[in-house]
């Protein structure tokens, strides 16, 4: 800490005790702080303001950045990649530091900071992700990670010696009631992780779902909900048109409130470690899932093959914190480029935690032809036809065998 002296750092902060004590730390030590904090829509959230309220009282003032629209493009993003995790999880947290990163850099960039200081341990996947952003956004920029300081490490071991240390200056903080698990949250999700969750022993159940319900209290009665789509992108919900911001809330209310989108993972960790993580993630849910239904009708088969390659990349490199390299700018460009036609109207039910197909419509980009298909007799395919079809497999099949070639 004592090698930032003569810097200005700029501190991501949430208003927590770990918050207030890093930066009061730092303002003792002699160092220029400013903090800064990303309002990304976060549920448990009542009053962004109320960070800067908080931080206050350690003689810092606050930069509060509004990107609650950028992260409800960010959520567009991660459902048009079909960007999930370990687990099948939507890659909501990911996504958030994407947000974060690039809206307080820029913040930062404008307000001269030098350094920017991160709150994230030195075990998880954060500490990654908030470096290489940074690496890459300002290369000029140096990282301070305060929970990797062994001097900040020894003299803060607990939370307990950082209220200690903070009511030596007035500071109001304390050590509530041990908690069952830490969450963190913005727009698209909410992520639950740590303490009893550790074990493996601990049912997922102990999470108190935050944005919504857990399936089997969830109303009795399906739910119809119609999205419709162009280009990929949810444009209307039950026949409105909104924006992006106001249809991954309505559709966070409505997944929510009929239990979707609560899943759990032993994810793998950028680092090498395994951790355990319950997830929520109800609007991503419901809006991912439609979208899939429509992709089912206007990607064919190759075209299938090469997206679901596409978006396992994509959501790698999303945890990975590797949101601007060249392979992920790429791979993003190639499922835009697969996807423009995805445009039509989707009709789901939402009950207790499932989501059931009812209907396409205005899918003009559909290659699904009900004549094609059918068994019974149509003016679709003509079903002698397949016969050649059959004769010409039946030419490398036969020439596998005589080779010996195939296993039985």
């Amino acid at each position: 800490a004592k090698d930032l002296r003569g810097k200005l750092v700029g501190v991501c902060v949430s208003g927590g005790l770990d918050s207030k004590t890093v930066s009061k730390r730092l303002v003792e030590e002699g160092v220029q702080v400013l903090a800064f904090s990303a309002d990304l829509g976060q549920p448990d959230e009542d009053d962004i303001q109320n960070v800067s309220k908080r931080m206050a009282t350690c003689g810092v003032e606050t930069v509060i950045v509004d990107l609650k629209a950028e992260m409800a493009e960010g959520c567009f993003d991660v459902v048009r990649c079909q960007a999930r995790y370990d687990g099948g999880y939507w890659n909501t947290t990911g996504i958030g530091r994407i947000v974060t990163c690039h809206g307080l850099v820029t913040a930062m960039q404008k307000r001269g900071v030098q350094v920017l200081s991160h709150g994230a341990t030195g075990r998880g996947n954060d500490q990654m992700r908030f470096e290489r952003y940074t690496n890459v956004l300002a290369p000029s920029m140096l990282v301070y990670a305060p929970w990797r300081d062994p001097e900040l490490l020894k003299e803060f071991p607990g939370r307990s010696e950082m209220v200690t240390y903070l009511s030596k200056f007035g500071i109001e903080a304390f050590v509530g009631p041990k908690k069952k698990y830490s969450t963190d949250a913005n727009l698209a999700g909410l992520s639950h992780e740590a303490e009893d969750l550790e074990s493996v022993q601990t049912p997922m159940t102990i999470v108190d779902p935050e944005m919504g319900v857990w399936p089997k209290d969830a109303p009795d009665a399906e739910e119809l909900v119609e999205l419709t789509f162009e280009g990929a992108r949810c444009v209307a919900v039950n026949g409105k048109r909104l924006s992006p911001l106001e249809v991954i809330s309505l559709a966070n209310t409505i997944g929510g409130r009929n239990g979707l989108g609560i899943s759990h993972a032993l994810e793998n960790r950028i680092i090498g470690t395994k951790s355990r993580g319950v997830y929520e993630a109800p609007g991503m849910e419901l809006l991912g899932r439609a979208l899939e239904y429509l992709y089912q009708a206007v990607l064919d088969r190759r075209a299938a093959a090469l997206f679901a390659h596409l978006s396992s990349l994509v959501s790698n490199q999303i945890y990975d914190g590797r949101w601007f390299d060249p392979a992920t700018v790429a791979a993003r460009k190639a499922i835009d480029e697969l996807t423009k036609t995805a445009s039509g109207v989707v009709k789901v039910g939402c009950y207790k935690g499932n989501i059931h197909f009812h209907s396409l419509s205005d899918v003009a980009a559909s290659l699904y032809n009900e004549a094609d298909s059918s068994m019974e007799a149509s003016d679709g395919l003509n079903p002698v036809s397949s016969q050649g079809y059959a004769e010409i497999q039946a030419v490398e099949a036969r020439s596998l065998a005589l080779a010996g070639q195939i296993a039985k």
